[in-house]
């Protein structure tokens, strides 16, 4: 009987999450850009067919393709302004391409400049990289016809290639303007639900029979998650006008629902001293697990309260967690103090807890139509990173000590190698796919690209094997054309964020493509994983051999603006402990700018530990530097915290000279790094004259957590001695 109840609790909880993960994929923000994608490129390829013009209609489809891979989430200004661009590069690329396709030398030199000139446009962040993008898949699509076009053809069929792109655009902008906050909700929805898993792993620090050093490592993975959802939200809500200066509800309620989200983030990152202290003091209490529980359950409710925004329903609470608080506080109560007041930890857990109910409350407002709130007086635009387009920004990285002029060099070098070999080496119907193999998987760090080179061999061969199956069992065109759909679907959906599964979507796709158009079942697949190989194997060694940028050359930055956020995030807090009083746009600049550092240092060293051995430091001090900030940075947003939720007063001296010297420990590890501290304002923190009143109860703990974070800034500072030198 148990076992059975067992194995039913087992398949339950796998169905809720089931049930959760589907949910969540087709409410989201990339399968409505998958259907779009879909859409755009399978309406003119269909309707050419239909009309007898199916080369015409698969001209208009690679338009649409082009221009669908720089429509990433943003703003709606960021993102027509990177269509328009990207039209006008597609255009004059096919014309250039076309017009070259029958000179031999001279397509070899149009691939090598265009290759390097797109991969230059990097410089102008990850858009104008998707556009340099857009126009490399036209220029490989277009070179491999062998006749020799005449002018007019080829000005026609750049000419439909334009067409293709504008109508992608129209749709894409129309879309738009019909639900103008469909993709805020989106985004919002899922940064919510990251959120929830950042809350789930936390809970997990509280359970006794889990690992901790586990726990911080898929802690600090998440993080990165966490950080890079909310910067997407205020690319779309603060870049947006129509949201920013929108008197009326939803876009009220959108900002105010992305401000509670963050306000409850760093309710959930606020860290209690020394977690193994606190399991060796509380385990046998059974509070932790109690704690463990509760905040797990959150998790869930906020996961739910995220997906409710997402697919833009309304939300009914569905926990009542007063009860389960009020049970916490009696066993808290009912603890014998010990003499050094040692429960006062899990009075401010509990406190810590009711703050973060408090913020799921506000964030439950949303959903409340009627409400009153009214935005924060915050500059919205110095929360957002603003990319410069002048053409200077190109000129000043013409050189080798531009990483990304480095990597577009390499990667036309690469391309021009990739070309040779498909005219000379492995010549077949498809050998473009060599090309474009080459070129899209070389990245800009080889971390990247030997992720990427992995996922697209592994994806091929497996996708190459469904495929196969599926046109070997199944032989009703109707049911292959359905099936060619969904794949489609599949594709684009999962192309930006699951590159494994999209390849391995990606494929059979292909493979039906090419059997409606009456190619041999085993000659494609041979040419797709041979030609695929040979342009992954080209893409890693271009990115091994070829002015190879390693994240060891860009660690130190990272350390140091880590250092340098976490020290100015302190110096904001050690002014409320004078009782000053801090702009809330200060304050939450410098909270923006650690856990935006935070991310970017764990990041770079996850790829850093994908590179060769010989190509990295030492990977224990730089983890070792990575989880104690993470723990000094939410040990501060516990101050934080509970200094912004108490009326302003001076707090005693002994706690603002303890803050000064734990701010003078960050700035002296800066500064043996060569770097100016940017806290050095500290000048203006006087220390406040002794009263000779005691430390009260609340005063000792606040004390007791500085000394644990000074322990924590002499380690960091040791941590990052060792990785400087």
């Amino acid at each position: 009987m148990q076992r059975h109840y067992f194995l039913n609790s087992i398949a339950e909880g796998f169905m809720k999450e089931a049930d959760r993960v589907i949910r969540r994929f087709f409410w989201g923000q990339n399968f409505a850009d998958g259907f779009r994608t879909t859409v755009a490129v399978l309406v003119p390829t269909l309707l050419g067919a239909f009309l007898g013009a199916t080369e015409t209609g698969i001209l208009f489809s690679l338009g649409a393709l082009a221009v669908s891979i720089t429509d990433t989430p943003g703003a709606i200004r960021n993102r027509t302004n990177t269509m328009l661009f990207s039209l006008f590069f597609t255009f004059l690329t096919a014309l250039a391409t076309i017009s070259m396709r029958p000179y031999l030398v001279g397509m070899g030199v149009l691939i090598f400049v265009l290759s390097f000139f797109f991969s230059m446009l990097l410089v102008y962040g990850n858009r104008g990289g998707a556009v340099g993008s857009a126009a490399l898949l036209v220029m490989v699509l277009t070179m491999e016809h062998d006749q020799t076009p005449a002018p007019h053809n080829t000005f026609v069929t750049a000419l439909f290639i334009l067409l293709g792109g504008g109508w992608y655009t129209v749709i894409s902008l129309l879309s738009y303007h019909i639900r103008p906050f469909r993709m805020a909700q989106r985004t919002l929805g899922e940064c919510v639900q990251e959120v929830a898993r950042y809350l789930r792993i936390k809970a997990d620090f509280y359970d006794c029979n889990i690992d901790l050093e586990g726990s911080y490592r898929r802690l600090v993975t998440q993080h990165m998650e966490v950080s890079q959802k909310q910067d997407d939200v205020r690319q779309i809500l603060f870049k947006t006008r129509q949201i920013v200066k929108d008197s009326s509800t939803p876009g009220r309620r959108l900002l105010l629902a992305f401000t509670d989200t963050v306000d409850l983030f760093e309710e959930t990152t606020a860290s209690f001293y020394d977690y193994r202290m606190l399991r060796k003091n509380f385990a046998e209490t059974g509070m932790l697990q109690h704690i463990a529980t509760i905040a797990r359950s959150m998790a869930n409710e906020l996961e739910s309260i995220g997906l409710a925004i997402q697919s833009n329903t309304n939300y009914v609470a569905r926990m009542d967690f007063s009860a389960a608080i009020q049970d916490l506080k009696k066993e808290i109560d009912a603890l014998q103090s010990n003499g050094d007041q040692s429960n006062l930890i899990l009075k401010r857990l509990l406190v810590n807890i009711r703050r973060m109910m408090q913020r799921m409350e506000d964030l439950r407002l949303y959903f409340g139509r009627g409400s009153g709130r009214q935005k924060e007086s915050v500059h919205l635009d110095r929360f957002v990173s603003h990319q410069s387009l002048e053409a200077n920004v190109l000129w000043s990285n013409m050189n080798f000590n531009s990483s990304v002029f480095r990597f577009s060099l390499r990667v036309a070098i690469a391309a021009l190698v990739g070309f040779a070999v498909s005219k000379f080496i492995a010549v077949s119907h498809h050998s473009y796919w060599i090309l474009m193999t080459t070129i899209y998987m070389l990245k800009p760090s080889f971390s990247l690209t030997r992720q990427r080179n992995i996922e697209r061999i592994v994806g091929t061969l497996a996708g190459g094997a469904i495929g196969i199956g599926l046109l070997l069992l199944v032989h009703d065109k109707n049911v292959l054309f359905g099936l060619l759909v969904l794949l489609m679907l599949g594709t684009y959906s999962l192309i930006r964020t699951q590159y494994l599964a999209a390849v391995a979507l990606m494929t059979p796709f292909l493979l039906i493509f090419f059997h409606f158009m009456g190619m041999s079942l085993g000659k494609v697949v041979e040419e797709r994983v041979v030609d695929t190989l040979l342009g992954c194997i080209i893409a890693l060694l271009a990115g091994y051999l070829l002015f190879p940028t390693w994240e060891r050359d860009e660690m130190e930055k990272h350390l140091k603006d880590m250092l340098k956020a976490n020290s100015n995030y302190l110096f904001r807090v050690a002014e409320m402990f004078q009782g000053k009083v801090v702009a809330l746009h200060d304050y939450k600049l410098a909270r923006k700018e650690v856990y935006v550092s935070s991310a970017n240092l764990a990041a770079a060293f996850q790829r850093m530990l994908s590179e060769p051995k010989k190509t990295r430091r030492d990977s224990s001090h730089i983890q070792q530097f990575v989880v104690l900030n993470h723990i000094l940075f939410s040990n501060i947003a516990t101050l934080a915290s509970t200094l912004r939720s108490q009326p302003e007063k001076v707090y005693p001296a002994e706690l603002n000279r303890a803050m000064r010297k734990l701010i003078n420990t960050l700035c002296t590890s800066l500064e043996q790094m060569n770097t100016p501290c940017s806290a050095k304002a500290l000048e203006s923190l006087a220390v406040t004259e002794e009263t000779g009143v005691p430390l009260n109860t609340d005063e000792v703990l606040l004390k007791r957590q500085i000394e644990f974070m000074q322990r924590l800034g002499e380690d960091i500072a040791k941590a990052g001695a060792a990785v400087a030198a």
